[in-house]
Order: C-alpha cells, then structure tokens, then sequence
C-alpha cells in the first residue's frame, strides 16, 4: 500500500485524533500535528499511562462463592420458617444492590479511563475488541470478570489477534456469556463455537454446520471455578476423538480450532476488514482490504503493523474517510467533553444519556456487538443528543426541558445528579478580542468543534448570530457563546467525525 507524505494539515491531525482516540482540545490537536504523521502514529501506537488509573475500589475484594455462601448459612443458622424467608429474601437485595453498585463504579471507572487517558490508541482499541469479543454484564452477573475481560482487551489492545483470541477461549466471562463453562462431551455447546467462526475469526460462509459441530466438541474439557475464576482442563469431560474441521482431521482441543481458523485467508482479511470499518469507513475495496490481509498474516496478526500502515494510508485521509462516519454514543459524549475541556460528569448522567443513546460499556446488545454508523442516529436518539449538548453547554432551557420530562420523584432524583455537573468555562475557551468580531469567534469554534471548514449555510447561520448579539451588546457574553456552541453542536454537521 503506498505511503503518504510525512506532510499534512492540522484538520488531518485531528482526523487522526478522533478516530483514534476520542478526540481532543485545540491545543492537543496542535501538539499531535507537530509531531509530524509518522511522529504522530508512532506515539499512539507506543503512549502509555504515565499514572494509571486506580482500579475500582472493590476489585480484587470481592469474596468467593464458597466464602460467600458460609456467610450466607451463618447469617440464617437457627431460623426457620417465615423469619428465615425474610432474612433470605433480605440477603438477596443486599446482595445484588451490592452488585448493581459495583457495576455502576465499573461503567463509570471504564467510561472516566477513556476520557482522561494518555494512551487513546490503546484504549480505542480495547472498546474494539469489547465489541468484537462482547460480553454483557448481567448475564455474567459478576462485575469482577468483566474487569478482568477488560484488563485482558487492554493488555492486548495493540498486541497479536491470535495470543488474544486464543486467551478469550478460556476467558471466564466469555465462558459465562456464551456458555463453553457448561460444555462437555456428552452434551457439547455449539454457541461459542459458532460465534468463534462467525462473528470472531472468519465471517458468514466460510464455515458449515459440521464445522461447528466438531468444533463444540473441540472446545469441551474447559472448566470454570465460578469460585474463583480460574479455568482449568479437564481431560475426562473433553471428547477425545477425531474431529474434522475445515477439512483437516484430527483429536483437536479447543485452542487447535483457533489456530485452524487463524491459519485461513479469510481470517486475515476479515479482521482486517472490520478494523478498517472502525477507523476509516464502510465498505473499502476488496482490493485494499486484500493487501491488508496479506499484511495482517504476513505479521502472523500482529496488530501494531496492520494500525500502522492503515494510518499512514492516503485512504484513510482520503474524502470517503475524513469526517464521515457518525459519531457512536461514547465518541459523541467523550469528543464534547474533551473539545469544552470540562471536568468529570456524574455517573448517573452518563449511563442516563448512554441508555438514551443506545451504547452502554459492558452492555452490548447481543453476541455480535452494537450497530454502527446509521444505526446510531433516529429521531430520539437525535433529540437526546441536542439535549445533551445543550446541557453540556448550559445553554438556557435546556435543563428545565430535561427535568420537564421527568416525573416528580425521578425531577428530584435529576435535580440531585446535576449538581455534580462540572460548568463551562467559556473564558478559557475564548479571548475578549474574539467576543467582539463574530467572523473570528465562528473560525475558533469551528476549529475547536468541527476541526473542519462548516458548509457556507452552516456558516451563514453561525455567523448572523453572532452579529445579531455583537450589534446589540458590542460583544458575545458567556450564555451569548453557549448558546452558540449549542447551534453548532445541533447539526447534523457536528453528528460526523
């Protein structure tokens, strides 16, 4: 694949930012443009976490099922009869409150890693593989093995496919979501196999109905202490015999049927496929998707080599790739906050806007993850995100719209999470010179919203405004400015990136 000049603008500097990471400031737009393209590739796919995040204060505490259940019994030793099914029932909403409580602080942990982190490619990419290897929380129903999922993504995020897809096999919530903890040889389960072949290493027709068969049998003699997570191999439960998988035949284990889907074609070019759609955009040609691959496989799926030369492609700055693809939920909620440098938001108001979105961290809708590109916008989907904006930027109305809708017990409840709202600092955004010429102040924030040139309609609009409020005040107050930012952020313009 050709490679592109070492040259380029600070609008393809921030193209690169957005889709590899979640976006940025102005000024770290900036910092990443002069390092130069090459510069800037090589530190994304090199940046650590000079000061990794604390993990959530639970984990690693969290007591065993065995641990769990001599509480339990001591808890009710000695009751009988009504009384003890008042304690039981008292024992269960304490302990999924404690749960639920749990899987709030890791949504809330995880979501808060993205938006402060010092490492975007790598994280980016372990909301990739969530997506490609998903697992919902509460099927798996123990927050503790979700962390862990997560931390593996993460310590494979820029690693090798096969390493990572072979360790997701024996994953405990992988084993739990898709039920390989209850397979053995007298009853194998197909579901993981099935979606090993489909949805994770090969893609719709390069596989049959035998194939996933003989791979369930494959897979089985895999157990899972739910006590401890740990799995381990249990040979009596794995069936021994032959199997014959894509034509070779052979006594496989469950990690032989990776490598026999690793060791196809299509594997390559189907991983290397969908990383394109991630970054770059729907549908590329086959021809580059086959280059791709042959890359992929040549590196024996080392994903590093693959990221790179998809970064320094002309495809990916090319018109078909540059702000083309609708923003998904967390990117929308994650670039608005970085681009108005505001601090933390409530926990609670993120899951109530990511709900309202439709992309949940550690809530995919299914085994085959979420919906991307049109997907994500309809008409609620729209308004709740120009309610967003709105608050974000406290924009007048806003708010007294958001709580409007709301009845009276979930108003207090709204009133209460707001006021962990950080607030826009318009001034740190803005100089007093720009208040006072609408035509600048339009080009910063355009530069800070869209990192883009708005189409002359859009601009037009952004700009009468601003000259409407000039001409009566001499200059933009701070509600003037956010609720000029609101407008720009309610296109259908600030939806892409």
């Amino acid at each position: 694949m050709a490679r592109i000049s070492d040259r380029w603008t600070i609008y393809e500097a921030a193209h690169l930012l957005n889709r590899a990471g979640f976006g940025g400031s102005p000024s770290e737009v900036r910092a990443l443009h002069q390092r130069g393209r090459r510069g800037a590739v090589d530190w994304l796919l090199s940046a650590e976490e000079r000061q990794p995040m604390p993990l959530p204060e639970w984990a690693g505490k969290a007591k065993g099922r065995r641990a769990a259940s001599l509480e339990r019994k001591a808890q009710l030793e000695g009751l009988v009869g009504e009384e003890r099914q008042l304690k039981e029932r008292e024992l269960q909403r304490v302990q999924l409150k404690e749960r639920r409580r749990q899987e709030l602080s890791l949504f809330a942990w995880w979501v808060e890693k993205m938006r402060t982190t010092e490492a975007p490619l790598r994280e980016k990419m372990t909301l990739f593989w969530h997506d490609h290897f998903p697992s919902h929380i509460r099927k798996v129903r123990q927050p503790q093995l979700m962390l862990d999922q997560n931390e593996l993504f993460r310590s494979e995020a820029l690693g090798n496919f096969g390493r990572l897809t072979q360790k997701v096999a024996q994953n405990p919530a992988m084993m739990l979501y898709l039920d390989s903890a209850l397979s053995n040889k007298k009853k194998p389960n197909e579901n993981f196999a099935r979606e090993l072949l489909e949805l994770f290493t090969l893609g719709e027709g390069h596989y049959n109905e035998q194939d996933v068969k003989e791979a369930a049998r494959a897979f089985t003699g895999y157990k899972l202490n739910r006590a401890t997570g740990e799995v381990s191999f249990v040979t009596r439960q794995w069936d021994e015999g032959e199997k014959s998988i894509f034509g070779h035949t052979g006594a496989f284990e469950g990690s032989d049927v990776v490598g026999l889907a690793l060791a196809r074609s299509e594997c390559a070019e189907y991983l290397a496929a969908k990383l394109w759609d991630f970054f770059a955009y729907e549908r590329p040609s086959p021809e580059l998707i086959a280059r791709l691959g042959k890359q992929f496989a040549a590196e024996n799926y080392e994903l590093s080599p693959l990221l790179r030369e998809i970064f320094l492609s002309p495809e990916f700055y090319s018109a078909a790739s540059m702000r083309s693809q609708i923003k998904s939920p967390l990117s929308f909620v994650l670039m608005m906050n970085r681009q108005l440098e505001m601090g933390k938001l409530p926990d609670g108001i993120l899951l109530g806007v990511l709900t309202q979105l439709g992309q949940v961290p550690f809530r995919p809708p299914n085994v085959a993850g979420w919906d991307w590109g049109k997907a994500w916008v309809n008409t609620n989907t729209l308004l709740a995100r120009y309610h967003f904006a709105g608050l974000m930027t406290g924009a007048s109305g806003e708010l007294g719209k958001i709580l409007g809708a709301l009845g009276q017990g979930q108003q207090r409840k709204g009133r209460k999470l707001l006021r962990g709202m950080p607030s826009l600092t318009v001034a740190s955004l803005v100089t007093p010179e720009q208040r006072k010429d609408p035509v600048t102040l339009v080009d910063v924030l355009c530069f800070r919203l869209f990192q883009a040139t708005p189409s002359s309609k859009d601009r037009k609009a952004f700009e009468n405004y601003a000259k409407v409020k000039v001409e009566k005040d001499d200059l933009l107050n701070d509600e003037d400015i956010a609720e000029l930012m609101h407008l720009m952020m309610s296109t259908p313009a600030y939806q892409l990136t």
